[in-house]
């Protein structure tokens, strides 16, 4: 008998355990990396995130703090791109190192900033992007003291550098950088891979000229002439070519894996994709295994995600209009929000995302603001938060926030309004005493 009730009772119990079999979480696209990220490029809300927080190899994508400050040292006029550069032992050994990706410098050779950050930022040249930083801070030592500066100024975290190339050191001939190991790499998580590409571009998007470029040739015309294809196999007319894709960085080494920060734009939507450590799905990594999960990254974004207008300018809390004014001539003062707050979001996640008012307690105490008040000062923003699901914040911040701004001036009363105010104030300050004692009594 109790063959027979289990008999009847098995296929009920298959069919729970089908139903409440896990389901693939919505965050998961399917990719194999040991970390990615995909950021909206004008705002920087992220998109999407697997594993963005744990440091890892990040190889020749160190580049791009190597660009960084090269482009603020032009900016600030500590060097030209016309200035000369002289080869010295280090630059020259390896730059005559076959197994890196290189341009040849000659021993006695001299060569300008602009053709050192073309071979660097088209080709990945390691010894070019060694002589970039030596003219900039005189050695690569000195120079490892300005990324790290600049790491800390642009916020980024858990990183940690030993040389501007994102090589392994033990590839640089005895003569990395003091106080780094023979064997270091660079390493950064991905969250900060892809801050670090957001502000290269936001400060200066005209890297973005030359990392859109095919391929160049270095030293055309001379007996060095060489050929430098870039390595963003995602460019237009290369094996993976991807409509909008114009950088950014990509990496290898036998530490970091298959790595690329990439970049594309359609239309007026840009985004940037990091991916690190690529594989494939039997777990071998390659080119095209990089390349796949940025495609993936790249389609996500482009068709699940749209900007939309989440609070219009001028937007008013319907339980907070106006704020109260101490010695003012008008009672109290309208709030508003100063301009339209736009984000990156699923079109279909609009109306999860809900308005909060988070007032500056630097000028406004117990409710209300103090006289004078001109129009246009800011006394708050408003966070931009969504309801439900997960959301994750932005590459610089946790919240979408705008000013709040008072809407009309409001001048100071004069002294004799003030005066009896404050008599006002007294009396009514009696009169409260005065009922609450004689409500006492009855009470």
């Amino acid at each position: 008998m109790n063959k027979w009730v289990a008999l009847l009772i098995l296929p009920f119990m298959l069919l729970m355990t089908i139903d409440s079999a896990p389901v693939q979480a919505d965050s998961t696209l399917g990719i194999h990396v040991d970390g990615a990220i995909l950021i909206d490029a004008d705002s920087g809300k992220i998109l999407y995130e697997e594993n963005a927080d744990t440091p890892l190899g990040i190889a020749s994508m160190s580049k791009m703090m190597t660009e960084y400050i090269l482009f603020e040292a032009i900016e600030e006029g500590k060097i030209s791109w016309d200035q000369e550069y002289s080869v010295t032992d280090y630059t020259y050994a390896v730059s005559q190192d076959r197994r890196l990706s290189n341009v040849p410098l000659r021993r006695d050779g001299t060569y300008t900033i602009l053709e050192l950050y073309e071979a660097l930022a088209i080709y990945s040249a390691n010894a070019a992007t060694i002589a970039i930083a030596e003219t900039i801070a005189g050695t690569e030592t000195e120079f490892l003291k300005l990324m790290d500066e600049k790491a800390k100024e642009l916020g980024l975290k858990d990183y940690k550098f030993v040389n501007s190339t994102g090589l392994n050191n033990e590839y640089l001939h005895g003569m990395h950088p003091q106080g780094t190991g023979e064997k270091d790499e660079n390493v950064m998580p991905a969250k900060s891979v892809a801050r670090l590409a957001f502000h290269l571009m936001k400060d200066y998007p005209e890297v973005l000229e030359t990392t859109k470029i095919n391929s160049k040739v270095f030293r055309k015309g001379t007996s060095d002439a060489i050929k430098m294809d870039n390595w963003n196999f995602m460019l237009p007319g290369f094996v993976y070519e991807y409509e909008g894709v114009d950088g950014l960085k990509t990496g290898t080494t036998d530490f970091a894996g298959h790595c690329f920060t990439g970049t594309a734009m359609r239309g007026d939507k840009r985004v940037i994709a990091v991916v690190m450590k690529a594989v494939d799905a039997n777990g071998k990594g390659s080119y095209k295994a990089r390349f796949d999960a940025t495609r993936a990254l790249f389609d996500y974004g482009f068709s699940q995600f749209s900007e939309q207008e989440l609070l219009p300018a001028g937007y008013q809390f319907k339980d907070q209009k106006t704020l109260d004014v101490r010695k003012g001539k008008e009672k109290t003062v309208s709030i508003e929000v100063k301009e339209p707050i736009r984000a990156m979001i699923k079109s279909s996640e609009k109306d999860l995302y809900e308005p909060q008012l988070v007032l500056d307690e630097k000028y406004v105490k117990d409710g209300a603001i103090e006289a004078p008040v001109k129009k246009g000062t800011v006394i708050g923003h408003v966070n931009v938060v969504k309801k439900e699901g997960e959301d994750y914040g932005f590459i610089d911040s946790k919240d979408l926030g705008m000013d709040i701004v008072v809407t009309e001036d409001v001048e100071k009363a004069g002294w004799f309004s003030l005066t009896m105010s404050a008599i006002g104030d007294f009396f009514v300050g009696i009169w409260d005493g005065a009922t609450g004692f004689i409500k006492g009594l009855f009470d």
